[in-house]
């Protein structure tokens, strides 16, 4: 059995040679890191092959990332985004996840399947684009801010996604669906209760922790605090993503957050890469060589219906007529929740396993086409406001934000 250190190794050196490769050819880091996953994965050299250890692990840059972004976030400000986020959000979902759904009546699917591959595949990729507009110094753009709205609110729609899944099964799992709904309030429960008590707790922890004079142990109770936030969340079925960008915008307005992003970042910066070589690492191509068609007119059907009504809805969410393009392909890939929706709908037979895989690799795929389908509107974008030019070095990239010529950086 091959130990840690080989693993860390072939991590290690898988991107360094592809990443900046990938980066020379002008396709950027993103697509660096997933090519070298592939490269590296069980698809190929078979170097790694215990691909949901590592996709687990490395989620924990998702958690990071959005940690750090609410670091940049005040209560106020996010008060002042409920519009965007509820509103964006909920008419981002509807068309998305409607016109998927018929697309996959369409072709004969049963309604129970069409509409649960309809919604998980409305789910865009927080990783991905969240990454992309830090990197181009786009999320204080309107373009931006219309897109991490409508992220925030399919985080908060992944719960009553996988709430629904035992009223569409054939069993009769009514025991289910009332867990579930309980579930729900639960998740409520865990939400009001981290913004009513943690703001307190962590006020006070801060002042103690700081009165050591030991910066170990400061760096300790910032992940302690991200991490046991992501965590609290997650046992309640909501996405641990969400829960660390609260415990971020908790700790926005502490006079500690830039010592806390300062610490915070490396780990994030090497964390995303790794999740995105786990990405690159779980394409199975058993499935796609033996249902390559099937597979090839679903990502084909994910990227250009969320394409386009995206496009359609940006005139409506007030993007500039020159970031539409831009905004509807940063948004038209399936996301990492798509795969917790599927795996609830599979655990109570709603979809069966041959539709989970081809949805899966879908959603992978997807995910290589936004790097590529972005690169010729990238030069269109408007320069990057004061503000987020000193911020957008929190990304993978953060050479791209002090040299704007460049395509990407490596993390």
């Amino acid at each position: 059995m091959k130990s840690a250190l080989f693993h860390v190794v072939v991590f290690l050196g898988a991107a360094l040679v592809v990443v900046p490769l990938s980066i020379r050819l002008g396709f950027g880091a993103v697509l660096g890191y997933l090519l070298a996953g592939v490269l590296i994965g069980p698809a190929v050299l078979k170097l790694v092959t215990h691909v949901d250890a590592i996709l687990h692990f490395s989620e924990l840059g998702i958690v990071l990332m959005m940690f750090v972004i609410g670091l940049e976030m005040h209560v106020g400000r996010l008060w002042a985004m409920r519009r965007t986020i509820f509103g964006y959000g909920g008419m981002q979902m509807v068309l998305c996840a409607g016109l998927l759904t018929a697309i996959f009546l369409m072709f004969g699917s049963r309604w129970q399947i069409a509409l649960t591959a309809g919604l998980a595949l409305a789910l865009s990729s927080t990783a991905m684009a969240v990454s992309e507009l830090q990197q181009r110094g786009q999320m204080n753009t309107r373009a931006g801010e219309a897109a991490f709205g409508i992220l925030l609110f399919q985080d908060l729609a992944a719960i009553p996604l996988i709430a629904l899944m035992p009223l569409l099964s054939p069993l009769d799992v009514g025991g289910s669906a009332a867990e579930n709904w309980i579930a729900t309030g639960k998740a409520l429960a865990m939400l009001a209760a981290v913004v009513l008590v943690g703001r307190v707790a962590l006020r006070r922890g801060l002042r103690m922790v700081s009165r050591t004079g030991a910066p170990e142990i400061f760096t300790a109770f910032a992940l302690l605090w991200v991490i046991g936030v992501a965590l609290l969340f997650r046992s309640v079925h909501l996405s641990a993503s969400l829960g660390a960008f609260l415990a971020g915008v908790l700790l926005a307005d502490s006079g500690y957050q830039q010592k806390v992003e300062a610490d915070i970042a490396p780990f994030k910066g090497l964390l995303l890469g790794l999740f995105f070589i786990a990405i690159g690492m779980s394409i199975d191509l058993d499935v796609l060589v033996s249902d390559t068609r099937r597979v090839l007119v679903v990502v084909a059907a994910v990227v250009g219906v969320k394409a386009a009504a995206l496009w359609l809805l940006a005139r409506r969410f007030n993007v500039p007529r020159g970031q539409r393009a831009y905004f509807a392909l940063l948004l038209s890939q399936g996301g990492e929740f798509a795969f917790v929706v599927m795996a609830s709908a599979l655990a109570v037979r709603v979809v069966e396993p041959r539709a989970s895989a081809v949805v899966t690799l879908a959603v992978v795929l997807s995910m290589i086409t936004t790097p590529l389908l972005l690169l010729p509107f990238r030069r269109r974008l408007p320069p990057a406001p004061p503000a987020v030019a000193g911020a957008a070095t929190i990304g993978i990239g953060a050479a791209a934000a002090s040299h704007p010529d460049r395509h990407d950086a490596p993390g």
